[in-house]
C-alpha cells in the first residue's frame, strides 16, 4: 500500500499545466470578438478578446 501511494504522488509531482492559446477569426480572417473557447468536457473556459485571442490552461 505504502509503496502505491508513493508511487501516484509521484506521478502527481510531475503534471504539468500546459497553455493552449489560439485566435478566433471568421471567414474573411478578421477576429471575432467574444467567443467562449471551452475545453472539451471540462468547464473550464475562456472568452476572445479584442483581437480574437485567447489562452486555456489544461493538464
Amino acid at each position: 500500500m505504502a509503496l502505491c501511494l508513493t508511487l501516484f504522488l509521484g506521478t502527481v509531482s510531475f503534471a504539468q499545466t500546459i497553455k493552449v492559446s489560439g485566435t478566433v477569426t471568421d471567414s474573411s480572417n478578421e477576429p471575432v470578438i467574444g467567443v467562449s473557447v471551452l475545453v472539451k468536457g471540462t468547464t473550464t473556459g475562456t472568452s476572445t478578446d479584442l483581437d480574437g485571442k485567447c489562452q486555456l490552461p489544461t493538464n
